[in-house]
């Protein structure tokens, strides 16, 4: 037999190298959550406040006979910090015709539970009767909302 060139044989990934690649995919991970760092947060967003009323809890949420926006976060979430001085203009410029309320739901996790939360923000928009008219996920500007609010039938410039 000739000993000519042979086909090399297809590159696999060791058993070893994929366990060395998933144990360090795992021990980043275990880092992040040790320091309280989100693998998200690049640090080149600008400052942002968090809101400057009391946060609500669902047995503390409004009872009036007014349109309602919840916000559903948290205060260490980037868009939810976005959020927080939207909902502060919009809970002082619509005062008495419009409730703005907070949750925190990583300190209130019964509250995720309790409103169906799939992601963080979470904006639902009820009516004076406390009917859910729509749910938004995500950040949305205060023109957006005021939009949202005209979309469903709700007059907030009384």
């Amino acid at each position: 037999m000739e000993n000519g060139p042979q086909s090399p044989e297809p590159r696999t990934p060791s058993r070893m190298k994929m366990a060395v690649l998933v144990v360090g995919v795992i021990a980043v991970g275990v880092v992040l959550a040790l320091t309280g760092k989100n693998p998200q947060q690049c640090g080149c967003l600008p400052p942002v406040t968090e809101p400057t009323w009391q946060t609500a809890t669902p047995a503390g949420l409004s009872q009036s006979a007014r349109p309602r926006l919840l916000d559903l976060g948290a205060g260490k979430c980037i868009p939810c910090k976005k959020m927080a001085p939207i909902l502060d203009e919009l809970k002082e410029e619509y005062a008495g015709r419009l409730d703005v309320e907070f949750i925190d739901v990583w300190q209130n996790r019964d509250a995720a539970g309790q409103y169906g939360i799939e992601s963080i923000p979470t904006q639902i928009f009820f009516d004076a009767s406390g009917k859910e008219l729509y749910r938004h996920q995500g950040f949305i500007a205060k023109d957006d909302i005021l939009k949202k609010w005209q979309a469903v039938g709700i007059d907030l410039t009384n």
